[in-house]
């Protein structure tokens, strides 16, 4: 996957990039659909390379440099019944929900859509589509989730003690995403 002209675009969007590719830290992971499958199953795949993203980032975050470590969970080919934004949707709801308070956070960015920063500024649109997993900075993340009030308090005050973020749901897709249905959603804008 070619993200070399990606990356530098975007590092002036996030200060952590640069670091972070310069130290590789910045890994990829690349989810390939085949054309028959349906937007169920993507969904379901897309949230366990998720959830590896993230146990992946979680010793990481207390060591040394630790705060750098990205790994970015990428969606290419097509779905026979949903488009990326639809089959982005619900894995990065869960994921975000079950790692915030813990302070793993999740991004979510769709191929070659127009996106903009806190500050209002357009950023340069995705060539692919995919889920940013990364150390929560904790006093600036809150800001990035304005529109869901307890996930970002829980993010601001994260604490993570090692515990298991299933311990309350089960890890398959469908439980998960029967949580994550009963969860407040953000208000359409």
């Amino acid at each position: 996957m070619d993200v070399s002209g990606y990356l530098p675009a975007m590092q002036q969007y996030c200060p952590f990039l640069r670091p972070s590719a310069a130290r590789g830290m910045t890994g990829w992971t690349v989810y390939e659909i085949s054309p028959d499958t349906r937007r169920y199953a993507v969904e379901a795949e897309l949230f366990y390379a998720g959830v590896q993203a993230a146990e992946w980032i979680r010793p990481l975050m207390a060591r040394p440099f630790g705060a750098l470590a990205c790994e970015n969970v990428v969606l290419i080919g097509q779905c026979a019944d949903a488009d990326h934004r639809e089959l982005l949707a619900w894995p990065h709801w869960a994921l975000k929900n079950l790692y915030g308070p813990v302070g793993v956070m999740f991004g979510k960015f769709v191929q070659g859509a127009a996106e903009t920063n806190r500050a209002g500024h357009d950023i340069p649109p995705a060539p692919f589509s995919f889920l940013p997993v990364r150390a929560a900075i904790r006093l600036l993340d809150p800001k990035l989730l304005t529109s869901t009030p307890d996930l970002a308090a829980a993010v601001g005050g994260a604490v993570d003690g090692g515990h298991d973020v299933f311990e309350h749901i089960p890890c398959e897709w469908k439980a998960v995403r029967e949580w994550a249905s009963s969860l407040p959603r953000p208000p359409k804008p």
